[in-house]
């Protein structure tokens, strides 16, 4: 099944029926043994704002900030 054909159902649970779907998915995850797609001691490097100038600017005139 896909998540395309489970949204639907899924928004009509009432609100305790999906916090406990959350719960029981949450705990799947857990108990899974390879979620992560990162790779243990491997440096990433994510862009940031920071020493950009010029940034902010963007991002308000985008309407972002």
């Amino acid at each position: 099944m896909t998540l395309t054909e489970l949204l639907p159902s899924v928004r009509q649970l009432s609100a305790p029926e999906k916090l406990k779907l959350i719960r029981i998915l949450a705990e799947d995850l857990d108990n899974a043994e390879d979620i992560s797609p990162l790779e243990p001691f491997k440096t990433y490097h994510l862009p940031t704002p920071y020493n950009n100038f010029g940034a902010g600017e963007i991002l308000r005139s985008a309407g972002i900030a």
